[in-house]
């Protein structure tokens, strides 16, 4: 977004809330409120989620039907966090991902951009 200096104009701005399926997945990507609200987790014991060995399996499984895993999994390595499970992925299988894709610079726009090739996809097949 750029910032612009010329003058404001009177035209009058009306925002409208988009309908579930409007909106995009880059935006329920951008919303972090939004998606952290909507997470299995958020009634889970912290502690939970941040364990290690064999007690990590059951952190994961907490994740595994979650609704937003892939936002939180792209927030977590986004922002290089380094201990807990995340998005349904422990510390070691977060810095293996890492290092095998340096080239990723934004976790976001990836899995938002393979949901939407995704749908894409489906759309072409139910034609």
């Amino acid at each position: 977004m750029t910032a612009s200096l010329a003058r404001p104009t009177t035209q009058a701005v009306t925002t409208t809330r988009q309908k579930p399926e409007q909106v995009t997945h880059r935006e329920s990507f951008s919303n972090r409120g939004e998606w952290i609200a909507k997470a299995h987790c958020r009634t889970v014991d912290p502690e939970e989620l941040f364990v290690k060995g064999a007690a990590q399996r059951k952190a994961v499984a907490i994740c595994r039907h979650c609704p937003v895993v892939l936002q939180c999994r792209a927030d977590a390595l986004d922002n290089r966090v380094e201990f807990g499970v995340w998005g349904g992925m422990t510390e070691r299988q977060r810095r293996a991902l890492l290092r095998k894709h340096p080239e990723i610079e934004s976790w976001a726009d990836f899995f938002a951009g393979q949901l939407e090739a995704a749908q894409l996809r489906k759309k072409a097949v139910a034609r």
